[in-house]
């Protein structure tokens, strides 16, 4: 049973701003290290929320709200600053097109890779390669060192990789929407075929017809706070009146 609970997460950065000296509230001098000095900012607060099996949870709002940070800590590649995250099932991400592929090894080689990494035997996840090459539509460059690829059959391998495996939780960042119209059918569709099967999504998007399409419910961010949580259409209407106000 895959399912996703997070309890007063929270999140916060470190930032430095380069100053000559920072006089310290004591009067002790310089006080920041290297001469510079720092404050904090808060990504996320209070964040709490679950997703079962077999649900869709889409995340809106404007840039710097903290969607991409909150899939991140969901994804296991950032820890947050406060709260618990608690993941059941396999997590596989889309956070940007880059991440988990070794841009040195091949096509066939990131395949075999990200197979054993998701539990796979090596004659399973060799299995798969042709399947996923045809769905990445890469042709022969799927023997051929990922850097030599365009950054749209970067993103078509990537995602055909991290949907072929069967992950319990799927982590969808807006470059999906991303590549022509007909990869974008095909990827809708094979993430609905995913929540079939009885996966979770998490999609995170500026569009909102496709999060409205996609998503069961909508979780709505401002400045790192969670303004609505409820059902995909209710949260998105009220997100429209907001920003169209």
């Amino acid at each position: 049973m895959s399912s996703v609970k997070i309890e007063d997460l929270g999140m916060r950065y470190r930032v430095y701003e380069n100053v000559a000296s920072v006089e310290s509230p004591d009067g002790a001098g310089d006080f920041s290290p290297r001469g510079q000095s720092n404050r904090w900012v808060q990504a996320l607060s209070n964040i709490n929320l679950e997703l079962a099996e077999g649900e869709r949870l889409g995340i809106i709002g404007r840039n710097g709200c903290g969607k991409s940070t909150l899939l991140k800590i969901i994804a296991g590649l950032l820890p947050p600053s406060e709260g618990q995250v608690q993941i059941d099932g396999q997590v596989s991400s889309l956070i940007d097109i880059a991440h988990g592929m070794r841009i040195e090894a091949t096509g066939e080689r990131n395949i075999l890779l990200r197979g054993m990494i998701a539990g796979l035997t090596m004659r399973e996840a060799r299995a798969r390669i042709d399947d996923i090459a045809a769905f990445a539509e890469l042709g022969d460059y799927i023997k051929l060192p990922v850097r030599t690829y365009s950054s749209g059959m970067a993103m078509r391998l990537n995602f055909a990789i991290a949907t072929a495996f069967d992950p319990d939780i799927l982590i969808v960042d807006e470059w999906i929407g991303a590549g022509d119209r007909a990869f974008q059918q095909r990827a809708r569709a094979r993430m609905q075929e995913l929540i079939e099967a009885s996966g979770a999504l998490i999609l995170a998007s500026h569009d909102l017809e496709l999060v409205g399409r996609m998503a069961d419910r909508v979780l709505w961010l401002d400045s790192g706070h969670m303004k609505a949580l409820g059902p995909a259409a209710d949260v998105i209407e009220r997100y429209r009146e907001a920003v169209d106000g």
